[in-house]
């Protein structure tokens, strides 16, 4: 695969390309605004993203990790995902961005739809801030039933991880 990294891994010893993780360069809504919306509704950076509807209510997003776990590989798979905060969650996490010391936990809706899995509803995770200043990390609400929560608690397979890989390359 191109856009890899050739390391030797701790898990077996042997050398292995490193995978490139699946980002998302914004949450579904903002890609689903015209662009004069996006102009004028819209702010993004690589961390957040709020859009203002003309209804006053505001939707609030931060970027996130997901580490799919690779039943059959040494390395996992990584998704850049972007999450929808409450006002007060999204508040505390950009008033704590810059502190490297700052752990906490809140509710997130997953607002990216990936292309293996059928969507009719966002998905219930836990957003878990990270020291460091390292993006925060979701994982999916175990009790929700979706196909991809069913994957990310039970492992997919190397050759899943290489086609969704594949996909976006």
């Amino acid at each position: 695969m191109n856009d890899t990294i050739t390391f030797i891994c701790d898990c077996c010893g042997k050398e292995h390309e490193s995978w490139p993780a699946i980002t998302y360069n914004a949450p579904s809504s903002y890609h689903n605004l015209s662009p004069q919306e996006k102009e004028e509704i819209a702010v993004i950076d690589e961390d957040f993203c709020v859009i203002k509807h003309s209804d006053d209510h505001i939707d609030r997003f931060a970027r996130v990790i997901l580490i799919q776990k690779v039943n059959d590989h040494c390395e996992d798979l990584e998704y850049g995902f972007w999450v929808s905060l409450s006002e007060t969650s999204f508040n505390d996490y950009l008033e704590n961005f810059d502190n490297e010391n700052h752990e906490t936990e809140y509710f997130g809706w997953l607002c990216n739809y990936i292309p293996q899995y059928e969507f009719s509803k966002s998905i219930p995770t836990t957003v878990v801030t990270q020291t460091g200043n390292n993006r925060p990390a979701i994982f999916p609400h175990k009790d929700f039933d979706h196909p991809f929560v069913k994957d990310f608690y039970n492992g997919i397979t190397k050759e899943e991880a290489e086609k969704r890989i594949r996909a976006i390359l």
